[in-house]
Protein backbone atom coordinates (compact mmCIF):
# COMPACT_ATOMS: atom_id res chain seq x y z
CA UNK A 1 0.00 0.00 0.00
CA UNK A 2 1.40 3.06 -0.96
CA UNK A 3 1.87 5.48 1.81
CA UNK A 4 3.21 8.74 0.32
CA UNK A 5 -0.21 10.54 0.68
CA UNK A 6 -0.07 9.86 4.37
CA UNK A 7 3.21 10.94 4.70
CA UNK A 8 2.21 14.31 2.78
CA UNK A 9 -0.80 14.91 4.93
CA UNK A 10 1.06 14.93 8.03
CA UNK A 11 4.37 16.82 6.52
CA UNK A 12 1.87 19.60 5.39
CA UNK A 13 -0.10 19.19 9.23
CA UNK A 14 3.47 20.16 10.44
CA UNK A 15 4.41 22.66 8.48
CA UNK A 16 1.02 23.97 9.46
CA UNK A 17 1.53 24.17 13.01
CA UNK A 18 5.35 25.54 12.06
CA UNK A 19 4.23 28.11 10.44
CA UNK A 20 1.06 29.41 12.65
CA UNK A 21 4.06 29.63 16.04
CA UNK A 22 6.78 30.98 13.27
CA UNK A 23 3.74 34.04 12.49
CA UNK A 24 3.00 34.14 16.08
CA UNK A 25 6.28 35.44 17.15
CA UNK A 26 7.11 37.39 14.31
CA UNK A 27 3.57 39.32 13.98
CA UNK A 28 4.69 42.01 16.80
CA UNK A 29 7.42 42.29 14.55
CA UNK A 30 5.99 42.95 12.17
CA UNK A 31 3.53 45.21 13.43
CA UNK A 32 6.10 47.26 14.62
CA UNK A 33 8.23 47.52 11.55
CA UNK A 34 4.75 48.77 9.90
CA UNK A 35 4.09 51.51 12.56
CA UNK A 36 7.65 53.05 11.63
CA UNK A 37 7.13 52.86 8.36
CA UNK A 38 3.84 54.77 8.84
CA UNK A 39 5.47 57.63 10.96
CA UNK A 40 8.09 57.84 8.62
CA UNK A 41 5.86 58.19 5.54
CA UNK A 42 3.84 60.83 7.21
CA UNK A 43 7.01 63.05 8.10
CA UNK A 44 7.72 62.75 4.98
CA UNK A 45 4.47 63.87 3.67
CA UNK A 46 4.77 66.68 6.31
CA UNK A 47 8.03 67.74 4.85
CA UNK A 48 6.42 68.01 1.48
CA UNK A 49 8.14 65.00 -0.21
CA UNK A 50 6.73 62.10 -1.80
CA UNK A 51 5.94 59.08 -0.53
CA UNK A 52 5.81 56.24 -3.38
CA UNK A 53 3.61 52.72 -2.04
CA UNK A 54 2.64 54.54 1.15
CA UNK A 55 0.67 52.18 3.81
CA UNK A 56 -1.55 53.34 6.19
CA UNK A 57 -2.33 51.28 8.65
CA UNK A 58 -5.68 52.05 11.35
CA UNK A 59 -4.97 51.80 14.67
CA UNK A 60 -8.17 50.64 16.47
CA UNK A 61 -6.71 50.07 20.03
CA UNK A 62 -7.15 53.25 21.39
CA UNK A 63 -10.38 55.47 21.15
CA UNK A 64 -11.02 59.03 19.76
CA UNK A 65 -10.58 61.56 22.29
CA UNK A 66 -13.44 63.58 21.06
CA UNK A 67 -15.04 60.57 21.17
CA UNK A 68 -14.73 60.10 24.83
CA UNK A 69 -16.36 63.32 26.08
CA UNK A 70 -19.15 63.14 23.41
CA UNK A 71 -22.20 63.65 24.64
CA UNK A 72 -20.66 64.45 28.53
CA UNK A 73 -21.64 67.55 29.78
CA UNK A 74 -18.04 69.02 31.00
CA UNK A 75 -18.21 72.77 32.78
CA UNK A 76 -15.90 75.19 31.35
CA UNK A 77 -13.67 76.73 35.20
CA UNK A 78 -15.38 76.48 38.81
CA UNK A 79 -18.20 78.90 38.08
CA UNK A 80 -19.98 75.74 36.39
CA UNK A 81 -20.08 74.52 40.36
CA UNK A 82 -22.14 77.31 41.05
CA UNK A 83 -26.11 76.29 41.01
CA UNK A 84 -27.99 72.83 41.00
CA UNK A 85 -27.36 72.22 44.39
CA UNK A 86 -28.60 69.10 46.19
CA UNK A 87 -32.02 69.54 48.22
CA UNK A 88 -33.01 66.97 50.91
CA UNK A 89 -35.52 66.43 53.86
CA UNK A 90 -34.44 67.13 57.62
CA UNK A 91 -35.06 63.59 59.27
CA UNK A 92 -35.39 65.10 62.70
CA UNK A 93 -37.61 67.78 62.46
CA UNK A 94 -39.58 66.19 59.94
CA UNK A 95 -40.46 63.44 62.23
CA UNK A 96 -40.93 65.81 65.67
CA UNK A 97 -43.19 68.43 63.75
CA UNK A 98 -45.14 66.09 61.18
CA UNK A 99 -44.53 68.06 58.54
CA UNK A 100 -42.02 67.64 55.74
CA UNK A 101 -39.27 70.31 56.25
CA UNK A 102 -37.45 70.14 52.93
CA UNK A 103 -33.56 72.31 52.94
CA UNK A 104 -31.93 73.48 49.59
CA UNK A 105 -28.10 72.94 50.18
CA UNK A 106 -26.87 76.24 49.00
CA UNK A 107 -23.43 75.88 51.26
CA UNK A 108 -22.93 73.30 48.83
CA UNK A 109 -22.11 75.66 46.24
CA UNK A 110 -18.31 75.05 44.57
CA UNK A 111 -17.09 78.54 44.25
CA UNK A 112 -17.35 80.19 47.73
CA UNK A 113 -20.21 77.80 49.23
CA UNK A 114 -22.93 80.11 49.61
CA UNK A 115 -25.95 80.96 47.66
CA UNK A 116 -24.34 84.52 47.56
CA UNK A 117 -21.87 82.12 44.34
CA UNK A 118 -25.21 82.59 42.29
CA UNK A 119 -25.40 86.41 43.35
CA UNK A 120 -21.64 86.86 42.72
CA UNK A 121 -21.46 85.48 38.96
CA UNK A 122 -24.78 86.60 37.92
CA UNK A 123 -23.55 90.51 39.10
CA UNK A 124 -20.13 89.84 37.19
CA UNK A 125 -21.44 87.94 33.94
CA UNK A 126 -24.38 91.33 33.99
CA UNK A 127 -21.54 93.76 34.49
CA UNK A 128 -19.47 92.45 31.45
CA UNK A 129 -22.49 92.57 29.33
CA UNK A 130 -23.16 96.05 30.07
CA UNK A 131 -19.49 97.03 29.49
CA UNK A 132 -18.22 97.85 32.47
CA UNK A 133 -15.88 94.97 33.71
CA UNK A 134 -13.38 93.49 31.20
CA UNK A 135 -11.40 90.93 32.12
CA UNK A 136 -7.39 90.50 32.34
CA UNK A 137 -7.52 94.36 32.55
CA UNK A 138 -6.76 95.52 36.02
CA UNK A 139 -10.35 96.06 36.65
CA UNK A 140 -11.32 95.65 40.25
CA UNK A 141 -14.23 94.88 41.86
CA UNK A 142 -15.16 96.70 45.07
CA UNK A 143 -18.17 95.46 47.86
CA UNK A 144 -19.62 96.25 50.96
CA UNK A 145 -20.25 92.65 52.86
CA UNK A 146 -20.65 90.79 56.08
CA UNK A 147 -18.36 88.04 54.62
CA UNK A 148 -20.39 85.61 52.54
CA UNK A 149 -20.84 88.04 49.37
CA UNK A 150 -16.98 88.96 49.83
CA UNK A 151 -15.79 85.59 49.42
CA UNK A 152 -18.23 84.59 46.61
CA UNK A 153 -16.86 87.31 44.68
CA UNK A 154 -13.05 86.90 45.73
CA UNK A 155 -13.52 83.24 44.32
CA UNK A 156 -14.80 84.13 41.38
CA UNK A 157 -13.12 86.77 40.40
CA UNK A 158 -9.80 85.04 40.71
CA UNK A 159 -11.44 83.21 38.37
CA UNK A 160 -12.50 85.50 35.73
CA UNK A 161 -9.81 87.47 35.55
CA UNK A 162 -10.46 90.66 38.26
CA UNK A 163 -9.05 91.70 41.77
CA UNK A 164 -11.55 91.59 44.45
CA UNK A 165 -11.24 94.54 47.44
CA UNK A 166 -13.51 93.71 50.15
CA UNK A 167 -15.04 96.19 53.01
CA UNK A 168 -16.60 94.77 55.66
CA UNK A 169 -17.15 95.58 59.73
CA UNK A 170 -15.11 94.67 61.79
CA UNK A 171 -17.34 92.55 64.54
CA UNK A 172 -17.92 89.57 61.86
CA UNK A 173 -16.10 86.26 62.36
CA UNK A 174 -12.25 86.76 61.76
CA UNK A 175 -12.29 83.84 59.28
CA UNK A 176 -14.14 84.98 56.90
CA UNK A 177 -11.83 88.05 56.56
CA UNK A 178 -8.86 85.47 57.02
CA UNK A 179 -10.39 83.19 53.96
CA UNK A 180 -10.83 86.39 51.89
CA UNK A 181 -6.82 86.93 51.84
CA UNK A 182 -5.94 83.50 51.39
CA UNK A 183 -7.95 84.30 48.15
CA UNK A 184 -5.93 87.26 47.13
CA UNK A 185 -8.61 90.05 48.08
CA UNK A 186 -8.10 93.11 49.55
CA UNK A 187 -9.75 93.12 52.96
CA UNK A 188 -10.87 96.62 54.68
CA UNK A 189 -12.32 95.78 58.35
CA UNK A 190 -14.31 98.60 59.68
CA UNK A 191 -15.98 99.70 62.54
CA UNK A 192 -19.72 99.07 62.45
CA UNK A 193 -21.59 102.07 61.79
CA UNK A 194 -24.87 103.29 60.45
CA UNK A 195 -25.89 103.70 56.62
CA UNK A 196 -25.69 107.04 56.74
CA UNK A 197 -21.81 107.32 58.11
CA UNK A 198 -19.29 107.58 54.63
CA UNK A 199 -16.90 104.85 56.80
CA UNK A 200 -20.13 102.51 56.86
CA UNK A 201 -18.65 98.96 55.08
CA UNK A 202 -21.29 99.71 51.94
CA UNK A 203 -20.43 103.42 51.30
CA UNK A 204 -16.78 102.98 51.48
CA UNK A 205 -16.62 100.22 49.41
CA UNK A 206 -18.77 102.44 46.85
CA UNK A 207 -16.16 105.49 47.68
CA UNK A 208 -12.89 103.50 46.96
CA UNK A 209 -13.87 102.07 43.35
CA UNK A 210 -15.13 105.57 42.24
CA UNK A 211 -11.48 106.80 42.96
CA UNK A 212 -10.17 103.79 41.44
CA UNK A 213 -12.14 104.89 38.70
CA UNK A 214 -10.91 108.22 38.62
CA UNK A 215 -7.07 107.91 39.20
CA UNK A 216 -5.69 107.82 35.59
CA UNK A 217 -2.23 106.04 37.88
CA UNK A 218 -4.36 103.15 38.45
CA UNK A 219 -4.80 100.23 36.00
CA UNK A 220 -8.01 99.00 34.70
CA UNK A 221 -11.44 100.71 36.00
CA UNK A 222 -12.95 100.12 40.38
CA UNK A 223 -16.52 98.70 39.99
CA UNK A 224 -18.48 98.54 42.73
CA UNK A 225 -21.17 95.76 43.07
CA UNK A 226 -23.10 96.94 44.98
CA UNK A 227 -25.14 93.38 46.49
CA UNK A 228 -28.04 95.65 48.42
CA UNK A 229 -29.53 97.17 45.21
CA UNK A 230 -28.06 95.48 41.94
CA UNK A 231 -31.06 93.91 40.33
CA UNK A 232 -28.97 90.57 39.14
CA UNK A 233 -29.14 89.70 42.85
CA UNK A 234 -32.77 88.50 43.03
CA UNK A 235 -32.41 88.08 39.51
CA UNK A 236 -29.76 85.36 40.20
CA UNK A 237 -32.30 83.46 42.49
CA UNK A 238 -35.44 84.04 39.88
CA UNK A 239 -33.41 82.13 37.20
CA UNK A 240 -31.74 79.75 39.53
CA UNK A 241 -32.90 78.87 43.13
CA UNK A 242 -36.81 79.46 42.30
CA UNK A 243 -36.63 76.83 39.39
CA UNK A 244 -34.42 73.99 40.87
CA UNK A 245 -36.88 74.27 43.87
CA UNK A 246 -39.42 73.65 41.34
CA UNK A 247 -38.16 71.32 40.01
CA UNK A 248 -36.88 69.53 42.75
CA UNK A 249 -40.10 69.07 44.65
CA UNK A 250 -42.40 68.20 41.97
CA UNK A 251 -43.88 71.66 42.15
CA UNK A 252 -45.39 70.45 45.28
CA UNK A 253 -44.67 72.53 47.95
CA UNK A 254 -46.81 74.73 51.03
CA UNK A 255 -44.14 76.83 52.62
CA UNK A 256 -41.02 78.57 51.47
CA UNK A 257 -39.16 80.27 54.61
CA UNK A 258 -35.82 82.13 54.11
CA UNK A 259 -33.64 85.29 55.99
CA UNK A 260 -33.05 88.34 54.32
CA UNK A 261 -29.91 90.55 54.08
CA UNK A 262 -29.74 92.31 50.98
CA UNK A 263 -33.20 90.35 50.22
CA UNK A 264 -32.28 88.68 46.91
CA UNK A 265 -33.09 85.02 47.85
CA UNK A 266 -36.69 85.46 49.52
CA UNK A 267 -37.43 88.24 46.54
CA UNK A 268 -36.14 85.91 44.10
CA UNK A 269 -37.33 82.85 45.04
CA UNK A 270 -40.80 84.05 45.60
CA UNK A 271 -41.39 86.09 42.76
CA UNK A 272 -40.86 82.67 40.57
CA UNK A 273 -42.76 80.35 42.47
CA UNK A 274 -45.28 82.31 43.92
CA UNK A 275 -47.53 82.41 40.36
CA UNK A 276 -47.18 79.11 39.84
CA UNK A 277 -47.86 77.65 43.19
CA UNK A 278 -50.86 80.52 44.23
CA UNK A 279 -51.38 78.80 47.49
CA UNK A 280 -47.96 78.74 48.47
CA UNK A 281 -46.49 80.54 51.82
CA UNK A 282 -43.98 82.44 51.82
CA UNK A 283 -42.17 83.46 54.95
CA UNK A 284 -39.80 85.47 56.20
CA UNK A 285 -36.91 84.39 58.97
CA UNK A 286 -35.96 87.57 60.45
CA UNK A 287 -33.42 87.22 63.23
CA UNK A 288 -33.53 89.79 66.53
CA UNK A 289 -32.57 93.45 66.01
CA UNK A 290 -33.91 93.24 62.15
CA UNK A 291 -36.61 95.82 61.07
CA UNK A 292 -37.86 93.38 58.04
CA UNK A 293 -40.15 91.51 60.74
CA UNK A 294 -42.01 94.74 61.37
CA UNK A 295 -41.70 95.74 57.57
CA UNK A 296 -43.80 92.43 56.59
CA UNK A 297 -46.11 92.88 59.73
CA UNK A 298 -46.52 96.22 60.19
CA UNK A 299 -45.10 98.33 57.07
CA UNK A 300 -42.67 99.97 58.60
CA UNK A 301 -38.80 99.54 59.36
CA UNK A 302 -38.64 99.19 63.63
CA UNK A 303 -37.54 96.94 65.81
CA UNK A 304 -37.80 96.95 69.47
CA UNK A 305 -34.40 96.70 70.01
CA UNK A 306 -34.01 100.37 67.94
CA UNK A 307 -35.14 102.05 71.03
CA UNK A 308 -33.27 104.55 72.56
CA UNK A 309 -30.86 103.06 75.04
CA UNK A 310 -31.59 99.55 74.28
CA UNK A 311 -29.19 99.45 71.67
CA UNK A 312 -26.10 97.36 72.00
CA UNK A 313 -24.15 97.22 68.52
CA UNK A 314 -24.09 99.88 66.27
CA UNK A 315 -25.71 97.52 63.76
CA UNK A 316 -28.45 94.94 63.96
CA UNK A 317 -28.60 93.52 67.28
CA UNK A 318 -27.76 90.32 67.00
CA UNK A 319 -25.30 87.39 66.82
CA UNK A 320 -26.41 86.15 63.92
CA UNK A 321 -24.47 87.25 60.57
CA UNK A 322 -25.86 87.35 57.05
CA UNK A 323 -29.63 87.95 57.35
CA UNK A 324 -31.00 91.36 59.05
CA UNK A 325 -31.56 94.41 58.35
CA UNK A 326 -32.92 98.18 58.83
CA UNK A 327 -33.08 99.50 56.04
CA UNK A 328 -35.35 98.99 52.96
CA UNK A 329 -33.17 97.50 49.87
CA UNK A 330 -34.22 97.04 45.92
CA UNK A 331 -33.99 93.58 46.00
CA UNK A 332 -36.28 92.99 49.38
CA UNK A 333 -38.61 95.59 47.76
CA UNK A 334 -38.68 93.67 44.65
CA UNK A 335 -40.09 90.55 45.88
CA UNK A 336 -42.34 92.33 48.96
CA UNK A 337 -45.93 92.11 47.60
CA UNK A 338 -45.08 88.21 47.55
CA UNK A 339 -44.51 87.70 51.51
CA UNK A 340 -46.93 86.35 53.38
CA UNK A 341 -45.53 86.37 57.05
CA UNK A 342 -42.73 86.96 58.75
CA UNK A 343 -41.42 84.86 62.34
CA UNK A 344 -38.81 86.77 64.54
CA UNK A 345 -36.12 84.08 65.86
CA UNK A 346 -34.04 85.13 69.09
CA UNK A 347 -30.65 84.28 69.40
CA UNK A 348 -31.00 81.64 71.83
CA UNK A 349 -33.43 80.10 69.44
CA UNK A 350 -30.87 80.53 66.76
CA UNK A 351 -28.13 78.50 69.12
CA UNK A 352 -30.71 76.09 70.23
CA UNK A 353 -31.35 74.70 66.59
CA UNK A 354 -27.46 74.68 65.53
CA UNK A 355 -27.25 72.27 68.06
CA UNK A 356 -30.18 70.73 67.69
CA UNK A 357 -28.84 70.29 64.06
CA UNK A 358 -25.64 68.90 64.90
CA UNK A 359 -26.68 66.74 67.40
CA UNK A 360 -29.84 65.24 65.56
CA UNK A 361 -28.83 65.32 61.90
CA UNK A 362 -25.22 65.67 61.42
CA UNK A 363 -25.70 68.51 59.87
CA UNK A 364 -23.18 71.57 60.95
CA UNK A 365 -24.47 75.26 59.87
CA UNK A 366 -24.05 78.90 60.61
CA UNK A 367 -26.09 81.35 61.74
CA UNK A 368 -28.76 82.59 59.13
CA UNK A 369 -29.03 78.63 58.63
CA UNK A 370 -29.61 78.18 62.33
CA UNK A 371 -32.56 81.05 61.73
CA UNK A 372 -34.25 80.00 58.50
CA UNK A 373 -34.50 76.02 60.12
CA UNK A 374 -35.87 77.58 63.65
CA UNK A 375 -38.40 79.64 61.72
CA UNK A 376 -39.16 76.67 59.70
CA UNK A 377 -40.20 74.55 62.57
CA UNK A 378 -42.46 77.38 63.95
CA UNK A 379 -44.30 77.32 61.13
CA UNK A 380 -44.75 73.73 61.14
CA UNK A 381 -46.12 73.47 64.61
CA UNK A 382 -48.54 76.78 63.39
CA UNK A 383 -49.83 74.55 60.13
CA UNK A 384 -50.13 71.78 61.72
CA UNK A 385 -49.08 67.80 60.48
CA UNK A 386 -49.09 66.79 56.73
CA UNK A 387 -47.31 70.33 55.33
CA UNK A 388 -44.17 70.65 53.06
CA UNK A 389 -41.80 73.50 54.10
CA UNK A 390 -38.75 74.54 52.19
CA UNK A 391 -35.99 76.47 53.78
CA UNK A 392 -32.43 77.31 52.32
CA UNK A 393 -29.19 76.39 54.40
CA UNK A 394 -26.67 79.44 53.35
CA UNK A 395 -23.32 78.14 54.71
CA UNK A 396 -21.20 75.83 56.99
CA UNK A 397 -20.53 76.53 60.57
CA UNK A 398 -17.03 76.77 59.64
CA UNK A 399 -16.97 80.06 58.87
CA UNK A 400 -18.76 81.04 62.41
CA UNK A 401 -16.47 78.89 64.73
CA UNK A 402 -15.12 82.01 66.32
CA UNK A 403 -18.25 84.04 66.98
CA UNK A 404 -22.07 82.25 66.86
CA UNK A 405 -20.73 78.60 67.73
CA UNK A 406 -18.57 80.01 70.32
CA UNK A 407 -21.58 80.90 71.96
CA UNK A 408 -23.63 77.60 70.98
CA UNK A 409 -20.79 75.33 72.40
CA UNK A 410 -19.99 72.04 71.98
CA UNK A 411 -22.76 69.51 72.11
CA UNK A 412 -20.86 66.79 73.07
CA UNK A 413 -23.00 63.44 74.05
CA UNK A 414 -26.12 65.10 74.04
CA UNK A 415 -28.86 63.51 71.95
CA UNK A 416 -32.01 64.02 74.08
CA UNK A 417 -33.01 67.67 73.11
CA UNK A 418 -36.31 68.22 72.93
CA UNK A 419 -38.10 70.79 70.15
CA UNK A 420 -40.42 72.02 72.44
CA UNK A 421 -37.85 73.02 74.71
CA UNK A 422 -36.03 75.51 72.17
CA UNK A 423 -38.95 76.82 70.53
CA UNK A 424 -39.91 80.04 72.37
CA UNK A 425 -36.33 80.22 74.84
Amino acid sequence: MDTRPRLYLCTAFLCGVLLTLGFKDLYPDLERRFRRRRVTADSIAGAGLASKDRIDLEDHTRKNRTDDTHGVDIGEGVEACVGNTPLFRIKSLSEVTGCEILVKAEFLNGAGGSPKDRVALNMIKTAEEQGLLTPHSGDTIYEGTVGSTGISLATICRARGYLAHICMPSDQAAEKSDLLLKLGAVVDRVPPAPIIDPMHFVNRARNLAADHTADPTRPGRGYFADQFENQANWQAHFEGTGPEIYQQCGGILDAFVAGAGTGGTIAGVAKFLKPKLPNLRVVLADPQGSGLFNRVKNGVMFDTLEKEGTRRRSQVDTIVEGIGINRVTANFEAGREFIDDAIKVKDEEALAMARWLAEKDGIFVGSSSAVNCMAAARLARQLGPGQRILTILCDSGTRHLSKFWTHAGNIGGKTDSKLDDMIGI
